[in-house]
């Protein structure tokens, strides 16, 4: 059994090799929470991406750049330490991480936390990367370059062919295994055993959806319509619509005839601003997204359908409780028109991740948290922000989910 390294890059390596090269005491000594090694590796990773020609191309690493600056990775430090004279904070040992195919970046951050927390990681990358992808591996070599011998020899990014014998190995060596994609990956993964000290941190499909005040609409001058459909648009087409994260159902908030101006303006401006940035969809894409919206309207769930181009389609659900939480294609939106923020609630599973919203005050947006949250929604963020990762997600404080805690009572001490 071997494994392709992509980072650092080399030759095929054997499993049983990687494992030992990881989990050896650096020379330096071992890594522990918040290690400052790890840390100036990552902000050097972060100068590289903010560079305005890396997010002229993948304006989604600007985000991740912003994510990994000094400042903001001490600042999620600071909150999950916990460091006194009886409790001290420490990594977990060896984290093993699979990320999803469809979302470049997110191996980054769920890596880049874990790193923090001072573990040592193989990531497996798919082979379905997309040119984000080789944009990060290039930068993470860049940056290798002025980094603590520490950092290459206890982070990996490893690439296999789907091998059983593989993931077993991996999965049986590692203290925490993260494990991202559909409920039917989370599965399949599963059935390789993890030995008893050891546990799972699964992200399986999960779905999101947006919702507008009317009223805050209508109120929005146009320079701020123009924003918030923007930021409609990059929670939107960054990833092909297929980020959990992304909203796939919008809900109008307010009196329908309001409601039906406002989502005809919201429209037109998103159209627009589709074709200045230059988002398509190819033909492919399009025939799934018509197989999708006509099979919800045959099967009785949309009243009404249109297409704008390749790159838009919205459906009008005949009710609102039949929204669709499975992806029906890039720029596909389905559509409701509810009276109030609260008729949401009862809507609400535990399949649903974040709630995008706009032109809500913030006392009616913690009154729906808190009434929602019993059954579901870890996230209600401003639209625009729906991609925005946090290193609290899908309800997680991931810091603290890679570290472990030591409690220590002085009693009996002379």
């Amino acid at each position: 059994m071997s494994v392709r390294q992509h980072f650092p890059s080399g030759e095929p390596v054997p499993v049983g090799t990687l494992l030992a090269e990881v989990t050896a005491p650096p020379v330096g000594g071992p890594l522990t929470f918040g290690d400052e090694r790890l840390k100036e590796f990552l902000g050097a990773v972060s100068r590289r991406l903010l560079k305005p020609s890396v997010m002229r191309r993948h304006p989604e690493l600007g985000a991740l750049g912003f994510f990994l600056r000094p400042s903001e990775l001490s600042r999620v430090l600071e909150g999950a330490a916990e460091h006194s004279d009886d409790r001290l904070r420490f990594p977990r040992g060896l984290v093993f991480h699979i990320p999803p195919a469809n979302v470049d970046t997110v191996f980054v951050y769920s890596w880049a936390l874990s790193a923090l927390a001072g573990n040592a990681n193989i990531v497996r990358l798919s082979t379905r990367g997309g040119g984000a992808s080789s944009v990060i591996l290039q930068v993470l070599h860049d940056a290798l370059d002025q980094a603590d011998p520490a950092v290459a020899q206890t982070q990996r990014l490893v690439g296999y062919e789907r091998s059983d014998a593989t993931t077993e190995a991996l999965s049986a060596a590692c203290d925490l295994r993260v494990v991202w994609g559909g409920d039917a990956s989370v599965t399949a993964i599963r059935r390789h055993r993890l030995r008893p000290s050891a546990r799972d941190l699964t992200f399986p499909d999960r779905s999101s959806l947006a919702a507008i005040s009317v009223n805050g609409w209508h109120a929005a001058g146009p320079e701020r319509r123009r924003a918030v459909v923007d930021g409609f648009a990059n929670d939107t087409y960054w990833f092909d619509q297929a980020a959990c994260s992304s909203p796939r159902t919008l809900f109008w908030v307010g009196e329908p005839a309001a409601a039906a101006d406002a989502r005809r303006q919201f429209e037109d401006l998103l159209a627009e601003t589709v074709a200045a940035r230059g988002f398509t969809v190819d033909a492919a894409m399009a025939v799934e997204k018509r197989v999708a919206t006509y099979g919800m309207a045959a099967a009785g769930d949309a009243s009404a359908i249109r297409f704008q181009g390749n790159t838009i389609a919205t459906l009008d659900l005949t009710e609102p409780a039949r929204l669709p939480r499975r992806w029906l294609g890039a720029g596909t939106f389905a559509c409701a028109v509810i009276d109030d923020l609260d008729d949401l609630i009862p809507l609400i599973t535990r399949k649903d991740q974040t709630l995008s919203t706009f032109g809500f005050p913030p006392a009616a947006l913690r009154a729906f948290a808190a009434a929602a949250g019993a059954r579901g929604v870890d996230r209600v963020v401003p639209v625009g922000s729906a991609l925005s990762f946090a290193a609290i997600w899908d309800g997680y404080d991931l810091l603290r989910e890679f570290s472990r805690v030591m409690t220590i009572s002085p009693g009996g001490s002379l």
